[in-house]
This record gives structure tokens, sequence and C-alpha cells, in this order.
């Protein structure tokens, strides 16, 4: 079990008109975290070109400068960032969470699977879970709404992840937002029943058209404690100190060994996530 300390920002922001003043803003955000110590900030779902646009008018060329910006920004501050963005492979688009070291390097590209009604208009679903290390430190990561899938989490976990990396973009009406306020959304219970640290960043407040986000990132620890929460309606950059020995994933290991008629099934489950993480590098 890991007996490192990473200090984590999550970064809850209004998105800017234009690609440019959303890098701007990304990009002060990085050195204000790496100032305050942090080794690694997460930004929101699609951060770099805000949520509520039409993807379709954004040209690549303009979203790989976007990111060859953040990609700076993360080199300059030495600071790991983890960003949403809009990408795209082989003529698909996808809705995505890039990670990048402390050298500006991109190390982890992941594409989110469970696709809301609205991204399916425009994004194609990724095929792989997301796995990879900061600082040696196994994480995993899902986007918005994959929420509501609990595998994404749980399989990861078993491969030894130790940190949820959550980006999210909420686009309700206002009286869902009201809802989704004050963080009693089920991120606690996750990261209590897989034992490990949960970071989540949403944007906040109105998104435009009549629409809204309800904020409330927060950084959780596995016993379920809140250790940083951000308010309704404010930019903040929250963050938290995380001891990875706390991270034991106790119940996903539990799992993978009780009840026994499961073990080989899990074990041919784990191969599986393996194998498709390998083909995607």
């Amino acid at each position: 079990m890991s007996e490192r300390v990473l200090q984590i920002a999550a970064a809850q922001l209004r998105f800017r008109r234009s690609l440019l003043e959303n890098v701007e803003l990304i990009s002060r955000l990085i050195a204000q975290a790496s100032r305050t110590g942090c080794d690694v900030v997460l930004f929101p779902e699609c951060a770099l070109t805000g949520y509520n646009v039409d993807f379709r008018k954004l040209a690549r060329a303009e979203i790989e400068n976007g990111l060859n910006a953040v990609a700076d920004a993360a080199r300059a501050a030495r600071c790991h960032v983890l960003i949403g963005s809009p990408t795209l492979a082989r003529g698909r688009r996808f809705n995505s969470l890039l990670v990048f070291d402390r050298q500006g390097r991109e190390t982890f590209r992941y594409h989110k699977i469970h696709l809301t009604t609205r991204d399916a208009k425009l994004f194609s679903p990724g095929n792989s879970i997301a796995f990879f290390l900061i600082e040696g430190v196994p994480c995993t990561a899902m986007i918005c709404h994959e929420r509501r899938f609990p595998e994404l989490v749980r399989l990861p976990v078993m491969m030894g992840a130790q940190i949820i990396f959550h980006p999210n973009a909420g686009l309700d009406a206002l009286a869902v937002s009201k809802v989704k306020r004050g963080g009693r959304d089920g991120i606690a219970v996750r990261a209590f029943e897989n034992q490990v640290f949960y970071v989540f960043a949403n944007s906040v407040g109105p998104q435009g058209n009549g629409l809204w986000s309800a904020g409330d990132s927060k950084i959780v620890a596995p016993d379920s404690k809140v250790l940083a929460l951000a308010n309704n309606c404010d930019e903040l950059l929250i963050q938290a100190r995380l001891e990875l020995s706390q991270a034991g994933r106790n119940y996903a290991r539990e799992a993978l060994l009780r009840p026994r008629f499961l073990r080989s099934h899990w074990k041919t489950l784990l191969a599986a996530c393996r194998r498709q993480l390998a083909r995607g590098r």
C-alpha cells in the first residue's frame, strides 16, 4: 500500500464565452494551484471549451492549440493537470479527459463511455475504463453522467486505483440544479464503498440558455469524510491533502475473494480491462 501524500486541487469554474478565455482562466488556476503547493489539479468536463456549445463548430487545430497551452501551463507550474476537452481521433469526436504530467506531457486520455442523450448527438462513446498513474499512485476517472455506473470505479479499484477523478459539467434547469446542491449526491458513498479518495470538479452558475450548474465540487476521503467542499455560486479552487495509506481498497479487494465462485470471473474481467487499456496505447 502506498505511503505517499498528494496535495490535490479541484477547480470549480464558470465557462467563458471562448476557448481562448477558458485557456487563460485554466492557465491562471494551474499557476495558483502550484503556488499553494498542489501536486495535481482537476478541471471540469469540457473545461477547455465549455459544455453548452456546438462542438461541431470547433476546429481541430483550435482544440489542439488550446491543449498545447494547457500543457505549457502544466510544465511551467510543474503540476499534474487533468482537464476535460472534446477530442478528435479517426474521424470521430470524443468527450475526453486528458492527463498531463509535471513536464507537460500527455500521459493518458480517457473517452467518456456512457453518453447522455445530448452527448450522443455529438460524440462517439469510448470503449475502455480509465487507469493511469500520477506520481506512481494508481488512479481512475469517469466523466459527469458516468457516476451512475459503479463498475467504472470498482473494476479499476480492483486493479489498484486509489483515487477517483470525476470532472463534471452540470447542465440543468435551475430547479433541478438546486436539488443537486449541498453535497448530497452519493459521491461520499462511492468513496466509502471502494475505500478510495474521490475528487469531483464541477462547473458552477448559469451556463446559458436558461441552464445552470450546481457547483458543489468536493474532495472526499475513503471513510466518506468531506475534506473540501465548494459552494454553489463562486469560482473556487478547493484542495486537500491525500494520505494514500488511507486508501486501502479493502472492500474491493475482499470482493475479489468472496464469494469464491466469482473469483475466476473477476480475473477474466480484469484481464479484459488490461488488454483494452494496452490496445489504447
